[in-house]
Order: structure tokens, then C-alpha cells, then sequence
């Protein structure tokens, strides 16, 4: 007789690490590398599945704080974030790249997700009740009041989860803009699915990289205030880690 019961499981080999319950997850290879550097975090090598760097920031007395990254796609920031949740996670900050579908929401701004529409291929392994399928509430308020402390402006709301960055069609902007979904990425809402499933809490915050309102893709990858709000962000999220409890 079979059962639903998975054959692999995420678990810590004896050697990993244990690391903080507070743990960063960054997308972009450019923001982790700099934040790694900036912090002085020490690459570690993972003995399993680990399709991804993995640094650890030492802090005296207690346990190291890791970054974890880059993120393409929901299958391997799902995989990341079980990594993370079985090295002791239970808290988990998570910075982006977005594309906004707002016309007032412009290169560089920053949004705090509060749920996900779906349309990638990893969520529906993991059954959860579709009200947990959102950001954890008490996480958002930290980060929203950091953010404020910070005097960076940004906005909260739905954002729109896709595995085909190149089916991004016309109709789907204009459908979703339409219904208030602030933004178009790859990995959110398998991120909070997966946090769900496994019970820890998860928010991040997304960096507007480019703009698809005007069903004309405009593009500002390589542009400073990209790069200025996420070296900003990512320093929040450090701080928050760093003085937690």
C-alpha cells in the first residue's frame, strides 16, 4: 500500500551547519555577492542539494545568520527554502527583483507582498489552505516598520507568480494590472506556500527592475536606482536579522 508520504526529505547532514532562526534569501547574484562581501560572510559548501551559494555570517555567542542564493524560478527557491527551514530556519526574509504592472510604480520602488497569484508548477505539491497562502502578518509589520525607520518609501499588495518569463503576454498585464496585482516575478508565492507547509514565517521585500504597464516592456536591470534600492533593502533585512532576538 502506498501512501503520500515523500521518499526524499530535507534534513541537515551531520556536518551542515545549525544555523539562526532568522535567514535571508536573496534572488539576485549581484545583491547576494555584495551583501556577502559587505558583511564578510563565509562561503560554506552544503553536502546535499544545495543548487545554490550558501554564506554564513558568524556573530559571537550565536548561531551564524545565512544568505542563501541566487533564486531563479519557484522548483529552486523551494528547494533553498526547505534547505534553509531543515539548517534551523524559522524566520524568512526574501529580497527580489520585480516587474511592475502599476503605471505609478516605477523603477526602483520597493513592495512588500502580501499573497501571490500562482501560475507556477510548485505550489500544487505542497496542500496548504488557500488563507494560509500569504505573507506572515507579524514579519510584515517589522519590516514595514523598518522600512519607514529607514525613510524608504514602498507599498504593499498582491503580486503575480510566473515560471515562463517570456509569456508575460499583453492580455495578462492588462488583466491583472486591472485587478490590483501590483507586480510580475518568479518565486514569491512558491516561497509562501512551501513557508506554509512547513509552518515557519516568511516576508521579503521586491524591487522594481522593470515596468510592463504600458504593455511595452521597459527595463532597468543595470540601472542605480535598482541597484540603490536593493543594496537599501538588503540592508534592512541585515539589520532586522542581526538585532533579532
Amino acid at each position: 500500500m502506498t501512501t503520500n508520504r515523500a521518499l526524499i526529505t530535507p534534513t541537515r547532514a551531520g556536518s551542515e551547519p545549525r544555523i539562526a532562526p532568522d535567514a535571508i534569501m536573496i534572488s539576485i547574484t549581484s545583491e547576494l555577492r555584495a551583501m556577502a562581501k559587505l558583511y564578510n560572510a563565509e562561503r560554506t559548501f552544503l553536502k546535499e542539494l544545495c543548487p545554490f551559494q550558501f554564506f554564513l555570517i558568524k556573530r559571537e555567542g550565536k548561531l551564524p545568520l545565512a544568505l542563501a542564493g541566487p533564486l531563479l524560478g519557484a522548483p529552486q527557491a523551494a528547494i533553498a527554502l526547505e534547505k534553509l527551514i531543515a539548517l534551523g530556519a524559522q524566520r524568512l526574509w526574501v529580497l527580489g527583483w520585480c516587474g511592475s504592472l502599476q503605471p505609478d510604480l516605477r523603477i526602483g520602488g520597493l513592495i512588500v507582498p502580501t499573497t501571490a497569484l500562482s501560475e507556477e508548477g510548485t505550489s500544487a505539491h505542497y496542500p496548504v489552505h488557500e488563507e494560509s497562502i500569504r505573507t506572515d502578518p507579524a514579519l510584515n509589520e517589522r519590516l514595514k516598520h523598518a522600512l519607514h525607520r529607514a525613510n524608504l518609501p514602498f507599498i504593499t499588495g498582491p503580486v503575480w507568480t510566473t515560471d515562463a518569463i517570456y509569456r508575460e503576454t499583453q492580455a495578462k498585464v492588462a488583466k491583472y494590472g486591472s485587478k490590483g496585482i501590483l507586480a510580475v516575478e518568479m518565486e514569491i508565492s512558491a516561497l509562501i506556500t512551501v513557508a506554509a507547509y512547513r509552518s515557519v514565517a516568511l516576508t521579503g521585500i521586491l524591487v522594481v527592475s522593470d515596468e510592463l504597464s504600458s504593455l511595452e516592456w521597459r527595463h532597468g536591470f543595470m540601472a542605480g536606482t535598482v541597484r540603490k534600492s536593493s543594496r537599501e533593502a538588503c540592508t534592512v533585512l541585515l539589520d532586522l536579522c542581526l538585532n533579532s532576538g
